[in-house]
């Protein structure tokens, strides 16, 4: 039987935690990641809260409940192993109305569902003990929800490909796909403008923000589509940082998939506020100023985002105030923690977040996983993407070595 050859497209930390799965599995087989960018992480694994969710609000039986709840443990154990940081400070979801109190409790009972330990519903006295800044009608405290730093577990993960014999090829964009009866070509260019020709027996795409581009080469459904909505951040300045001790939310909307305005504390002491929800005007687009015409114009030309736009066009209003304005972006964090002011506040790096889209105008809540050919497809990986990435793996895996 011929050695097997495995191609990854993107080196987050999903598409590198498959690569070492692999490696795992199948120690013979031949896995090469490839990635555009000349660092591992440099996307949306980069770029993140560094948040461990804990599976609080995740559909039970979905994926993103099963992975999230599997690769809570899988992350844990592997951050000790290689002696990552990775820290149980706990998280509060913060009700500031009775409906918000009544939320809660579902919340509560999907959490048991999921498995989540030590769930608990908190009065105000309660939440003022753990997090004796922020103020709420009610709360629920998760005490295992916890942080780490992605970028460092990213890098951990292609030491160990690197180390099976795997090969992480950076500054290695993907230019064309192709497939045949007997296997998958993968063209690329290279520093010095050579095109190579890779071939293997399965490609995967875990490539995120440019998944949309890499369907279309390979000729697969262009729906749903990516779009890509840009997360402003703020930072506390380093003498108000005690005004949270762990990681602070609302109790999220159902009608809106993205939970607004929180407050996180990292593993190097900083801590975050955000992030909000606004389009962005280019896939990569980190700064408000970041424009590409052809991707913003693949966006508004998808009748998805404009039915999308229809539903929530009031929100998104509101976030688009929220992103030009550090005042209204305290009075959003304020919510939370009444002490904080504008003056608490500086501008963080921004994160932009792949977020699938159908031609309906619906988001695609779960982790959606396709495959065409002997091309398989993550067409959608939001949080909790990252805390799940290893349980992801796992999952993928089968399909990466099915011939």
């Amino acid at each position: 039987m011929s050695t097997e050859r495995i191609g990854i497209i993107g080196a987050g930390i999903i598409g590198l935690a498959l690569a070492r799965r692999i490696a795992q599995v199948r120690p013979e087989a031949r896995v090469t990641v490839m990635e555009k960018e000349s660092r591992v992480a440099a996307h949306q694994t980069g770029h993140n809260s560094g948040v461990v969710h804990a599976g609080l609000y995740y559909r039970p039986g979905s994926l993103k409940a099963t992975l999230c709840r599997r690769g809570v443990g899988m992350l844990r154990d592997y951050c000790a192993e290689r002696g990552l940081p990775y820290e149980q400070v706990g998280k509060v979801l913060v009700a500031r109305t009775a409906e918000e109190a009544a939320r809660l409790r579902d919340i509560e009972r999907t959490a048991t569902a999921n498995g989540v330990p030590g769930v608990r519903l908190l009065g105000p006295e309660g939440l003022r003990e753990l997090e004796p800044h922020v103020r709420g009608v009610a709360a629920l405290h998760s005490p295992s929800t916890a942080i780490t730093d992605y970028g460092a577990v990213a890098e951990a993960l292609a030491a160990d490909v690197r180390r099976a014999g795997g090969r992480v090829l950076l500054r290695t964009p993907v230019i064309g796909l192709r497939q045949d009866a007997d296997g998958a070509d993968v063209l690329t260019g290279d520093p010095r403008g050579e095109r190579l020709r890779h071939r293997f027996d399965r490609v995967v795409v875990c490539a995120g923000l440019q998944g949309d581009r890499l369907v279309r080469l390979a000729g697969a459904a262009g729906d749903p589509r990516i779009v890509p909505f840009r997360g402003q951040y703020h930072e506390l300045l380093p003498e108000r940082r005690h005004l949270v001790r762990g990681l602070v939310y609302p109790v999220p909307d159902p009608r809106y998939p993205f939970l607004g305005v929180h407050l996180t504390r990292h593993v190097h002491g900083e801590v975050l506020a955000g992030p909000n929800a606004i389009l962005a005007t280019a896939l990569e687009g980190y700064r408000a100023r970041d424009l590409s015409v052809r991707e913003l114009a693949t966006t508004l030309t998808w009748p998805g985002f404009w039915r999308l736009a229809g539903r929530h066009w009031t929100t998104g209003v509101r976030e688009m105030a929220v992103s030009v304005s550090r005042a209204a972006f305290a009075r959003q964090a304020r919510r939370l923690v009444p002490e904080l002011s504008a003056a608490d506040l500086r501008p963080a790096p921004a994160g932009v977040r792949a977020q699938a889209l159908g031609a309906d105008g619906n988001l695609l809540d779960d982790f959606a996983i396709a495959e065409h050919g002997r091309f398989v497809f993550v067409r959608n990986a939001p949080s909790p993407a990252a805390t799940s990435s290893l349980a992801i793996a796992e999952h993928l895996a089968p399909l990466a070595l099915a011939s």
